[in-house]
This record gives C-alpha cells, structure tokens and sequence, in this order.
C-alpha cells in the first residue's frame, strides 16, 4: 500500500498530446484477469467482447470550460481554473501567476483572488466594469464564452477549439465536470449502436468529475488518502437494469473509474450487489484490498503513475499484474492518459 508501488516511467513520446481523428480507432489492450492474459485489440472490436444481457453503463457528464485566461494591473498573465462553487459568482480554484489580487478577464469581468491554502484560492466575480452585466449575471452562464477547456496539465500545450468537441464524449449532456470521463472519449454513436445491436443494454449515468478524482496522492500510504466528494446521479432505468442484471447473473460493464466510483458508492450503503437510484456524494476511494459490488469488466485508460484512478483500476486487477499490462502497453507502443489508448479489464 505504499505509495511508491504505484509509480512507473512513461517515455514522453507515448504520452497523447492529442486524440485520434477518428475516437473508435484507438488501441484496446484487453486484459482477462482470472488467465492473466492479454490480447491486443481496437477499440471499434470493443463489441466483440460484449454478451446478449450484458449491461454497459456510461457517464454522461459534460465538461465546462473552466480554465480562464486573465491579465494582472501589471500587464502580465495569469490563469484561473475553477474547481468548486462556493456560492453564486464565488468559486475555489487552482490559480497561476498570481497569489492575491485582481486578475481582468474578457467582457469586463473582474475575478478578485484571496488564498484558501498553498494551493487553492477563492475567487469572486465581478461585473461591475461592463455595465450591461451589472447585478444580473452568473459566471456560470458566460463561461462558454470566456473559458476554454480544462485540458490536463502533461498535454503541455494550449486549449484549441477542435478540443471543445474532442474533450467530451459523444454522449454528455449534463454540465458539471471539471475534467473528461476519458474512458468515454473512445466511442462513437456507431459503435454504441453496434453494442446495442449485439443484445447489450446501454445505461447512463452522470458523476461531475472533480478535482478530486485527479487530486494528487501524497500519503505515503495511499489508505491515508482522502478523496474530495463529488456529486453523482443514477436514473431509476439504470438502476433497475443494473440490478437485474446482478440478480440473473449477467455482467455489468463500466465505462470509466468515475461510472465504478458512483456504481459501488450507491451499494456501499445498501443490499450487496443493489444499487440506489438517485441524486449523491461520494468520497468512496477505491485501492487494493476493496471488495467490488457491482463491477464484472471494466473499460478504462491507461493511467498516471500514483493517481487515484490507477489505485481504483489495480484494485480491479491486481497491482502486479496491472504494471505488467502497463509495460506490455509501452512495448506495443500504446498512447498513455487522457487522450490515449484504452484497456479493457474483463
């Protein structure tokens, strides 16, 4: 359970910096758990791999533009990317090139910035300077305009608008994530129909991603981790497929770590192997040693080294023989993160 169990090197050359043009072409590394072996696939076969009864739950999350660029009094640049609302027009956020002050955004909006902590800070919209604005507006309604997407921090290079609609999945539909449920990013409408066609039922639910679920892991035993809440929400029609499913026995399919977090949070705190439908939180942190509920497979990425994500999809695995699917990954030469290549635990 240490920390430094968890880390591994990715040459830069295998980190995506991009998607593919075409979402359903990337890499499926296929691991069968129970055999410990593996096959290489695309992610279009993914179909292939599904049974007539099987369940495949998605997340149906969408991205805002959350990332905001500003100019200081000084004339320099500074970079806001809001994590949480506090209250209307106030928000805690991650802020570059500035620790305290006022950072000028487009269309007369001024974001006033206090720190919470080392790292996050507060900030407070203000409208006053566009006087058309003034007393009426919500940041949250002109962030379409003025922000750009969130992209991660290892794509080391800027938003483009080719990654408003490469950013999200072909499915989202519910704002509210900060960041991407990237196992999604892979499937087309073609591909979903192809899956529906083969006798799987198709179910969505929505978890807002959050700076929790890329919340750096700093304890040196990683059960010492806490896990910022997040809100999900699971509809009464999923979770009564979900359900019967487990009852007769057939398989539930995962689409991402942040569908598995909402999934086993909700039948954490019922019958085993019963989820609840409705609006929740969840701080669930997933690692070795957890007992699954509701999962069979899992289709996910392939991860950064020590995060959460990686923890909850070796609990799914095993460790050892999650780093072994990880290298065989690297020796194939599969793309690594949020835009890359995808795996496929079943």
């Amino acid at each position: 359970m240490k920390l430094s169990d968890y880390d591994y090197r990715v040459p830069e050359n295998q980190i995506a910096r991009h998607p593919l043009k075409k979402r359903d072409t990337s890499k499926l590394f296929v691991l069968h758990k129970n055999t410990n072996k593996f096959e290489h696939a695309i992610f279009n076969d993914l179909a292939g791999y599904l049974r007539p009864g099987d369940v495949l739950v998605l997340n149906e999350t969408k991205v805002i533009p959350v990332r905001l660029m500003g100019i200081k009094p000084s004339g320099g640049k500074a970079e806001i990317t809001l994590i949480k609302e506090l209250e209307r027009n106030t928000w805690e956020a991650l802020v570059k090139g500035l620790h305290e002050g006022r950072i000028m955004l487009k269309h007369g909006i001024t974001a006033h910035v206090s720190r919470l902590n080392g790292t996050m800070a507060r900030i407070k919209f203000n409208f006053d300077s566009n006087p058309s604005q003034q007393g009426n507006t919500d940041i949250r309604t002109v962030l379409n305009k003025i922000g750009v997407m969130p992209l991660p921090p290892y794509i080391k290079r800027d938003s483009v608008i080719s990654d408003t609609e490469q950013y999200q999945t072909v499915y989202a539909k519910n704002e509210g994530a900060i960041a991407a449920p990237t196992a999604g990013l892979h499937f087309t409408d073609n591909l979903l129909n192809t899956i529906k066609k083969k006798g799987a039922t198709v179910k969505k639910i929505t978890l807002h991603v959050g700076y929790g679920t890329f919340k750096p892991v700093t304890a040196c035993d990683i059960r010492n981790h806490q896990m910022d809440e997040e809100t999900y929400e699971i509809p009464v029609s999923a979770a009564n497929a979900i359900n019967s499913a487990k009852e007769d026995g057939r398989r539930v399919f995962a689409v991402g770590t942040t569908v598995t977090r909402a999934l086993e949070a909700s039948a954490s705190d019922g019958t085993l192997n019963r989820i609840k439908p409705g609006i929740g939180k969840t701080s669930i942190f997933i690692c070795p040693g957890y007992r699954f509920k509701i999962l069979d497979a899992l289709i996910t990425n392939l991860h950064l080294p020590a995060s959460t994500p990686m923890m909850l999809v070796s609990a799914f695995s095993g460790l050892d023989l999650l780093k072994k699917a990880y290298s065989e990954s690297q020796k194939a030469g599969y793309r690594f993160f949020s835009y890359g290549d995808a795996m496929l635990i079943i």
